[in-house]
């Protein structure tokens, strides 16, 4: 029901003040309400003047409204809070997932986190709108009313009060079904996210080895489970609506019954009777509410647990924090000795003893077969893992030794590139803005044409403001490359590049074009570059062969290849020579 994380959030004390008070003056209405209503009624059905019936209807009709007011205010008050704290959520979730991306992709999974942040946060924010107001309204109002009941007829408060706990208890029995149900169905939908994500991602791989078919079954088994599971979910909110109904309705008929037989007994008046009676329904309302937003709530409170989960997966502070560099110079000086790195669960290193040093606008190039750990190295050296060895100091910038790459010293200075840059929904040039909003549109424009992007604007309607990205229009993967270098030429700041071999999807004609913009970027950055294609290796300074995680070669282009070592080899492995 009510999450105890609830209450570590900020606000959320003051809001709980705010709507109990809220609650309390609303039930006061009710009482109110109810009363006047009655006297109106009593006064017709004894033949008085019109006129003694004005007073009691102008009082129900203004305390009705004040009940209608308050919850209007209520919804507001929340909606407020719930768009404000999901929020701040989400940009937490987003600057953790930034901070930690690859280690929380192995431990969540990539269409985990995606869900979550999109689809999750719609759910969390439900969550908070429902469960907060529902709950205050279900612990203050039905106590006020049982006070007001017990004050007009003791009889009747003693049948609400035995049969409220009642109800409560078969809620309780259906809700502990429901939830685990809806534990399940998250679980399921979860494996189907993630599934779905990594088989389009890998849909040209199974393609080319023809599981195309088989993963489509696999799809479909998935999705089915989700299916079936959201079913049973359904069945189970539907048995315990009705439930709800059918005892809130027969407890308040054995209160209409028993008021009815002792108004013909005449050991009770009309006007208790009829207050009594109005009263009831209302008495039950804020638990039948709770009871049809309950099964809503639901995924709602699942997004919020692995949420909290995600953003609590801890962050290794550096032990030794890095001086702040205004740019990367032609001094400047990078250096990696015997780094380790294992991902959570494994049993062996993903990356063993790498050593190597560069200095100054050097492009590195990282080669390898596929699985060799050049996206892992790729991903320590923009500080989004934490070294197993981080106690030796494996890092050294500027000749100043560090445990961590992880600080915002280092990473304020880098750009990252992958063979599918993310393109936002919202216009080009906000894409663009990426990494820098100072709505600069000159600037905006001349990295756009220094990045390739001239002809392809001067074909739009809208130029660079024209929306791309879901519900935009699409583009290729060759311009999603080049809104990429866009980004990094727009923010000068950024003047570490990492490429995690950024063409390999592009036909040769694409990647020869964008060749031609990207290599004049490169001279300028620092550059680490990992790749497949060989046309590259020449356009590097330095190249690092990757194998099982170590580096088992390094030097210059032409001299690696002189040797007839691991470079050599792998090369010619490609070629299909060997």
């Amino acid at each position: 029901m009510f999450d105890k994380e609830l209450m570590n959030f900020p606000g959320i004390k003051k809001l709980i003040t705010k709507l109990g008070l809220l609650a309390f003056i609303q039930s006061l209405a009710i009482v109110f309400e109810a009363l006047f209503l009655s006297r109106a009624i009593v006064n017709a059905w004894m033949l008085k003047k019109v006129t003694a019936s004005f007073d009691p209807m102008l009082f129900f009709f203004l305390t009705f409204m004040l009940r209608y007011l308050i919850t209007r205010i209520e919804q507001q008050i929340c909606d407020r809070w719930a768009n404000q704290t999901s929020a701040d959520l989400k940009q937490r979730l987003l600057k953790h997932m930034y901070k930690l991306g690859p280690t929380l992709v192995s431990q969540f999974g990539s269409g985990n986190l995606v869900t979550l942040a999109l689809d999750g946060m719609d759910k969390i924010k439900n969550y908070f709108n429902l469960i907060i107001l529902k709950m205050i309204n279900l612990t203050i109002i039905p106590i006020v009313l049982l006070i007001a009941v017990f004050f007009k007829d003791h009889l009747s408060g003693i049948v609400l009060l035995l049969v409220f706990p009642i109800i409560i208890y078969f809620m309780i029995i259906l809700g502990v079904a429901a939830k685990n149900k809806s534990d399940q169905q998250y679980d399921t939908y979860t494996k189907m996210s993630n599934n779905f994500i990594e088989t389009i991602r890998g849909l040209k791989t199974l393609k080319l080895f023809g599981l195309s078919h088989q993963y489509r079954k696999n799809i479909y088994n998935v999705s089915e489970n989700y299916r079936k599971s959201t079913m049973s979910i359904l069945k189970i909110a539907l048995l315990s609506m009705f439930a709800l109904d059918f005892l809130t309705t027969i407890s308040i008929a054995i209160v209409a019954v028993f008021l009815g037989v002792r108004l013909i007994n005449g050991s009770i008046t009309l006007y208790p009777a009829l207050a009594v009676l109005i009263i009831s329904p209302d008495y039950f309302l804020p638990l039948r509410d709770f009871g049809n937003d309950y099964h809503a709530t639901l995924n709602g409170k699942n997004a919020l647990k692995q949420l909290i989960k995600v953003i609590r997966v801890p962050i290794v502070k550096a032990k030794v924090a890095l001086k702040p560099f205004q740019s990367w110079q032609p001094g400047s000086t990078f250096q990696i000795n015997h780094l380790n790195y294992r991902y959570p669960h494994d049993e062996n290193n993903s990356l063993s003893d790498i050593s190597f040093q560069c200095h100054g606008n050097m492009k590195i190039g990282i080669v390898g077969p596929s699985g060799a750990g050049k996206s892992t190295l790729l991903n320590a050296i923009g500080g989004w893992l934490t070294p197993s060895n981080a106690s030796n100091y494996p890092f050294q910038i500027n000749h100043q030794k560090i445990d961590s790459l992880a600080q915002s010293n280092w990473q304020q200075h880098i750009s990252y590139i992958p063979q599918n840059p993310y393109i936002f929904a919202g216009t080009i040039k906000a894409n663009i803005e990426f990494y820098r909003h100072d709505h600069n549109r000159y600037r905006v424009s001349k990295a756009a044409e220094a990045a390739g992007l001239a002809s392809f604007l001067k074909s739009l309607r809208y130029g660079i403001d024209t929306r791309i990205g879901k519900g935009g229009r699409n583009i290729s993967g060759g311009q999603a490359q080049r809104i990429a270098l866009a980004r990094i030429l727009f923010d000068q700041n950024r003047s570490v590049l990492l490429f995690d071999e950024p063409t390999a999807h592009l036909d040769i004609e694409t990647e020869y074009e964008l060749k031609k913009t990207m290599l004049p970027i490169l001279n300028h950055h620092l550059v680490f570059f990992a790749t497949h294609r060989l046309h590259w290796m020449n356009n590097m300074d330095y190249l690092l062969v990757v194998q099982n995680g170590r580096i088992v070669e390094q030097g210059k282009p032409e001299a690696l290849m002189e040797k007839h070592g691991a470079c050599y080899q792998l090369v010619m492995q490609i070629r299909g020579e060997e």
